[in-house]
């Protein structure tokens, strides 16, 4: 394996999916709102939202690395990295200059729309820059903190900042779904840190599976990953989302499975790495779905 094909391994590029899903909601609920964005605007915040996930796959790629943890974890296609790094030591310096080069990129980017759209662009875009540069090294020491930051990064941050880069509004349809995205990507985070707890205990990480244990952990699985549904459901009903975008609860009784079978896979590795597998194609079909919806 090359020291390049290492970079592009630590980019962790399976998982890339989500975050031009997540902007696509920002440009959903933009052409929802009747304001077609421009072509150029569009493809830069899809850009932008792929470059920036994929700055902090690598940045925590490189992390993982230079702190030991990489050598005592156990991967699973979900979760544990990569593994390019511990297979390939000397690329780590080029992994940590294509993190940093993918986050200017992404800075270029953000100034534009600075440029574009002003204040309200700077403060989004700030904090996102501050979640990819701080998750690894700080965010992960702190329980809380570390449940929320992804979700906030690629719900209200990504969602609201794309829509704010596209020069829409900050509707009530705007808000729902950026929490939705908001609780499927901190579940997402949540769950895959399931199989990491020991190994990241002993690097001093602090995420809610260490603190309140796999069994509590599960319970809060279930309870943010069916709440996303809920708040679908309630918001159709007030009118806060497109009747269409009922589409996205199709996937909820896949999700009430995993909820059910959860606990009792903490422990039993096969059967914890399908229902991971399972975790991922809910979240990306509900987002996917989503986007339909309110592109009808």
């Amino acid at each position: 394996m090359s020291e390049t094909v290492a970079v592009v391994r630590a980019s962790r590029p399976n998982f890339l999916v989500l975050a031009p899903l997540c902007a696509g909601l920002g440009v959903a609920v933009a052409w929802h709102q009747g304001e077609p964005p421009a072509l150029l605007n569009t493809l830069l915040v899809l850009i932008g939202a792929l470059l920036a996930h994929a700055a902090v796959n690598l940045l925590n790629e490189y992390e993982d690395f230079a702190s030991g943890l990489d050598l005592i974890t156990r991967r699973t296609p979900f979760s544990g990295g990569s593994g390019a790094l511990p297979e390939m030591p000397s690329a780590a310096r080029q992994v940590l200059l294509a993190a940093f080069g993918t986050l200017g990129l992404v800075v270029a980017i953000g100034l534009y729309f600075l440029w574009l759209r002003g204040l309200p662009m700077l403060v989004l875009g700030a904090a996102g820059v501050v979640l990819v540069l701080t998750y690894t090294r700080w965010i992960t020491r702190s329980p809380l903190i570390c449940l929320l930051a992804p979700g906030l990064g690629f719900g209200p941050v990504m969602i609201l900042g794309s829509l704010i880069a596209l020069g829409a509004r900050l509707d009530a349809t705007a808000l729902t779904v950026s929490t939705i995205g908001l609780l499927l990507v901190s579940e997402l985070l949540l769950i895959n840190q399931i199989p990491d707890a020991e190994a990241d205990r002993k690097v001093g990480r602090r995420h809610l599976v260490i603190t309140l244990g796999k069994t509590a952990a599960a319970r809060l699985v279930a309870l943010l990953l069916l709440s996303s549904f809920g708040i679908v459901g309630v918001a159709i009903w007030v009118g806060w989302l497109p009747a269409w975008t009922a589409l996205a609860v199709a996937p909820l009784p896949a999700a009430i499975w995993i909820s059910v079978k959860l606990p009792g896979a903490l422990n039993r590795p096969e059967q914890l790495n399908t229902l991971l597998g399972i975790n991922v194609a809910v979240l990306l079909a509900t987002l996917a779905l989503l986007i339909c919806g309110l592109s009808l």
